[in-house]
């Protein structure tokens, strides 16, 4: 038995709780609405919707190394200026996340958690279109690097930006 215990999984293992470690605990519905504010109407038009897509990653600190992460996507559908239908899904997972520090942890919780978390988040908006008797809407993948990526670069320019007018505000007040 205790040759058992020893062996290379066991050993292997054991070094991977040491290291850095990413793990997938539970993936859940954390919340989902759906409205049709036209009512009836919006099916007697000709239905080609302008659909405005909004997402965001909330994040909880649940221990050391456990993480909820919430993915929320709200769809709005309108025809001319009215809403035909508005759904709004917060899919969640909790995660393990540890041996990560600073960019990489953000980096982790918003790419990799959020690229987890969308094709369930895109599965209960089609299937609750399709409950509410209009067609799925077959939402593009979403490249959450490029988003991650884009995100650290405004926040670098607005950076920048305030420090390049804060220092003549600084300098003025010298003078």
């Amino acid at each position: 038995m205790t040759e058992q215990n020893n062996s290379p999984e066991n050993a292997s293992t054991a070094g991977q709780q040491a290291g850095p470690n990413f793990a997938i605990q539970r993936i859940f519905l954390k919340d989902i609405s759906f409205e049709t504010p036209m009512g009836v109407e919006a099916f007697t038009k000709q239905y080609k919707p302008a659909i405005q897509q909004d997402l965001n990653v909330q994040v909880n600190k649940l221990d050391e190394a456990a993480h909820e992460v919430v993915l929320l996507l709200t769809i709005t559908a309108k025809i001319e200026s009215r809403t035909v239908f508005l759904v709004e899904v917060k899919q969640a997972g909790i995660f393990t996340i540890a041996g990560f520090d600073g960019i990489q942890l953000s980096q982790i919780i918003n790419t990799a958690c959020p690229q987890i978390l969308f094709p369930y988040a895109r599965e209960a908006i089609d299937g609750i279109l399709n409950r509410g008797g209009f067609p799925p809407l077959m939402l593009a993948p979403i490249n959450f690097d490029a988003v991650f990526a884009q995100a650290i670069e405004q926040a670098r320019k607005q950076a920048e930006s305030a420090k390049t007018e804060a220092a003549p505000t600084t300098e003025s007040s010298v003078n």
